[in-house]
């Protein structure tokens, strides 16, 4: 344990290069953010608990009447910076050294440097996640690896525009104490990019530019804000030089978009359809009730009646007050075989152009081979111009009870979805407990998300007594019968990591069966690891 200055204990380890990053001023800005705003945080996090007790209660959420005033006035939001008007292909990714440089390769308008979903908060990568960002605000980033493959930035593209995303607001970083208390991880990612960084930025025409997750209210949008704007006094940097992307992820937040763009909107940089943490909120918020459960995760397509209703008024919500609306991912990793790629290129195909046609501004990849796929349907609507926020969908009308909708959605529940539930969520757990936040899984690119609707999904059947459809009834016993046969399955699967897996079954069973629900399984999982 190492004290850097009378008030900030750092207790992780050496880090390549963390003396670059972990400077005394750099800790006294992120230790003046958390005695700032740490105590509302923690007043927020308690909300969030009694608003889903009251929206139990009444089985339904609700626009807020409160805040009518809001959605009905007239204000837009701040005009995009030159270097972000154009966000038609994203993509997505942690912030290793390697897919930093591929991200930027890519070809994408926009790289999601991700410091949360894709990214273990080991101590490791979230010092080295910040060295390697500032070596690419700085376009010094370049890597050789231990069998001599070498990257470096190319100079034959137009480098895609990092936006971070940091932490949600739930998450505490355990290895940083201000006056005896763990600091909130999204300070911590948010104000040790913004000390280094955001300057630079700047000098080089550019600005620190953020992606926002997992609120669940436009208080938490407002204390956003301040930050924000308390960040860039202190630094003495021009106020609005900031600006966020809003994932509306979260079942609460597609009732308060409006008010969301509204908190944030000298620092906006619009809202974006985070469509697989939308389906695990969804199943948190109304998990005890038997009107709000879906079928296998795989059949829930973004046809589906309640996510067409998100979809469409999001785009609506963001063009109306001039931001932009930001597509969801398009996870499928291409492979060596010809009929897989055709079949899975094709439906990433059709999502693109759904989306292009419905006015989004763009749309997220996983990977640099969909990118054209991307620009495709893309360009395919736009043409020339950056963005389509002109186009503000005033034949869109959503109502509080088709968002709701969710027995509408077809398809069955299954005993071969519960196993494919268990299956993809202890391999993410085991990539994740071994450092890797974005796993390759079953020609996917998976995130936390992944994990999250699968166990919550189960959790939601076994306490509901949902009978599948060939007539098992989900029960412990059953769950953990699959456990064990996915256990002994990924221990006889050639080149599979196993050293991570028993704690994976464990964990999984615990965030999957427990009597109390937890809201999030990285919370647990992050007492697991260093």
């Amino acid at each position: 344990m190492s004290e850097t200055t009378p008030s900030v204990q750092v207790l992780g380890g050496p880090v390549e290069r963390g003396d670059e990053i972990l400077t005394a001023e750099a800790l006294e800005f992120v230790a003046g953010l958390q005695r700032k705003f740490g105590a509302r945080r923690d007043e927020l996090l308690a909300r969030r608990k009694q608003r889903r007790e009251e929206a139990a209660r009444n089985g339904r959420l609700d626009f807020l009447e409160e805040t009518r005033h809001i959605r009905e006035g007239d204000w837009k939001v701040a005009e995009p910076p030159a270097d972000i008007a154009d966000r038609r292909v994203e993509i997505t990714g942690p912030t290793d050294r390697k897919m930093a440089i591929n991200a930027l390769n890519s070809g994408a308008r926009v790289w999601l440097a991700d410091l949360e979903d894709a990214n273990t908060p080991h101590w490791a990568n979230v010092v080295s996640g910040q060295v390697n960002l500032y070596d690419v605000i700085r376009k010094q980033v370049e890597l050789t690896t231990p069998e001599g493959k070498q990257y470096k930035l190319r100079d034959d593209v137009q480098h895609a525009v990092p936006l971070v995303r940091p932490r949600g607001w739930h998450f505490d970083e355990k290895h940083i104490l201000v006056d005896g208390k763990p600091v909130v991880g999204a300070l911590v990612d948010f104000g040790l990019y913004f000390f280094h960084n955001a300057q630079e930025l700047l000098n080089r025409g550019s600005g620190p530019y953020f992606y926002l997750p997992k609120m669940e209210s436009h208080l938490e949008a407002r204390l956003w804000n301040d930050v924000f704007t308390h960040a860039q006094a202190e630094l003495g940097v021009p106020h609005g030089s900031i600006r966020a992307t809003v994932l509306i992820e979260t079942f609460p937040a597609a009732f308060e978009m409006e008010e969301i763009l509204y908190e944030l909107r000298d620092h906006s940089a619009g809202l974006n359809a985070g469509r697989w943490d939308y389906l695990f909120s969804v199943i948190k918020t109304f998990r005890d009730s038997d009107r709000y459960i879906l079928p296998d995760r795989n059949s829930v397509t973004m046809t589906a009646p309640f996510m067409r209703a998100y979809t469409e008024l999001l785009v609506r919500t963001c063009h109306k007050r001039g931001a932009f609306a930001i597509g969801g991912m398009a996870a499928f990793i291409p492979t060596k075989d010809p009929a897989t790629n055709e079949k899975a290129m094709a439906k990433v195909h059709d999502d693109k152009k759904r989306e292009a046609g419905d006015g989004f501004d763009g749309s997220w990849v996983a990977h640099p081979g969909l990118v054209p796929i991307c620009f495709e349907e893309f360009d395919a609507v736009l043409g020339d111009k950056p963005n389509q926020i002109d186009r503000v969908r005033e034949d869109v009308s959503v109502t509080a009870d088709q968002l709701l909708a969710v027995a509408d959605t077809p398809g069955d529940k299954t005993i071969e979805g519960l196993r494919g539930a268990v299956d993809v969520g202890v391999r993410y757990i085991v990539s994740w407990l071994g450092g890797n936040g974005a796993a390759a899984i079953h020609n996917l690119m998976e995130d936390a998300a992944t994990a999250e609707i699968s166990r919550s999904q189960i959790w939601q059947w076994l306490h509901n007594d949902v009978v599948l459809a060939g007539g098992e009834r989900v029960t412990r016993d059953l769950v953990r019968e699959v456990l064990a046969d996915t256990e002994k399955q990924l221990r006889a699967e050639e080149g599979f990591p196993a050293e991570n897996l028993g704690r994976a079954v464990e964990l999984f069973e615990q965030v999957a069966i427990a009597d109390e629900f937890v809201d999030f399984l990285t919370l647990p999982a992050y007492e697991q690891i260093d």
